[in-house]
């Protein structure tokens, strides 16, 4: 196992170049008191002020420049921490970069996500910030949203592009880790029932850890997510919409261990092994998966079709 865990994980030449543009030590200039003038200001809120030292040459040099105690930051990334959106706002119409790393990889989306400033997150966005936030960290806005229950914040990150079935980047050994780590068994863990509905409307695969081949190759036998939430006594719901979005209802075995085998979920399973979908189950799972788009629900509310058949693909009564 030693020799497992001490093995090093592969790096691009990209990678490593990236690694050390983070950690190199700050230069002569970077101890300015401008650049701890902006922070500090950004800190207070003050906008006004912010805006006006901006029009000045010395000060907007450093508006994309990492400083400050802890975790290195840059003004837009302090600014998405604490919430404060019109010193974000500000920064962005200067031209600050909108997607800048922090020494851990964290763009200020992923920060302003991490602290639930849902206002911060749109304005972001809306700039062309990266819906997944940062190759180079280990973790994503999709996951720490999925995680933490925001599911106002997450409706943004989906309706923007971003991935549903996006997975923590873990090393190879991590692999069974890595087949239940990913945002719809987040939800179902910590009890988000709408951050679990979102994720399959905007096209999280119900049985994603059991077709990607990749995965299935370290780990033969993943849990599914019927499974999974059967195991861990989820409320009926979550295996209602995992059967409507069209999981396959026989890959879990049965009888299940460690499961109340008369609970309701068990006997909605086995309900939905001996009687067909209605055609009109059918017809939905057919339209949407001829849409073909890793967020249909954009494409769905483009349909010339009745307002009633809309909701129902989009499985609103």
């Amino acid at each position: 196992m030693r020799g497992i865990l001490l093995q090093p994980a592969e790096m691009s030449l990209m990678d490593i170049s990236k690694i050390f543009s983070l950690l190199q030590q700050p230069d002569e200039e970077d101890n300015a008191s401008e650049k701890q003038e902006l922070n500090q200001i950004v800190c207070n809120n003050d906008a006004r002020t912010l805006d006006k030292l901006l029009h000045q040459e010395r000060y907007k040099r450093f508006i994309n420049s990492r400083s400050g105690w802890g975790v290195p930051s840059t003004p837009l990334r302090l600014a998405a921490s604490h919430g404060h959106l019109s010193c974000l706002e500000v920064l962005l119409a200067h031209g600050a970069e909108v997607d800048s790393l922090d020494v851990k990889a964290q763009t200020p989306l992923f920060t302003a996500v991490s602290h639930g400033h849902l206002d911060c997150v749109r304005v972001l966005l809306e700039a062309g910030a990266s819906p997944g936030g940062s190759i180079y960290n280990n973790s994503s806005p999709v996951l720490t949203a999925a995680r933490d229950g925001a599911s106002g914040i997450l409706r943004e990150l989906l309706g923007h592009g971003a991935e549903a079935n996006v997975k923590a980047r873990l090393p190879e050994w991590a692999s069974n880790i890595a087949s239940c780590s990913g945002p719809v068994y987040l939800s179902a863990v910590y009890g988000h029932l709408e951050c679990f509905r979102l994720l399959l409307l905007y096209g999280a695969d119900p049985d994603y850890n059991c077709t990607d081949r990749q995965l299935l190759s370290r780990v033969p036998k993943p849990r599914t997510l019927l499974e999974f939430c059967l195991q861990h006594s989820c409320p009926l719901k979550y295996i209602q919409l995992l059967v409507d979005f069209g999981a396959n209802v026989y890959l879990p075995p049965l009888p299940l261990e460690k499961t109340d085998r008369d609970g309701e979920g068990v006997a909605l399973l086995l309900r939905e092994r001996t009687h067909p979908k209605s055609l009109m189950s059918q017809a939905r799972l057919a339209v949407r998966k001829a849409l073909q788009c890793s967020y249909p629900v954009n494409f769905i509310d483009q349909l010339d079709i009745p307002p009633v058949l809309i909701n129902y693909l989009k499985h609103q009564s």
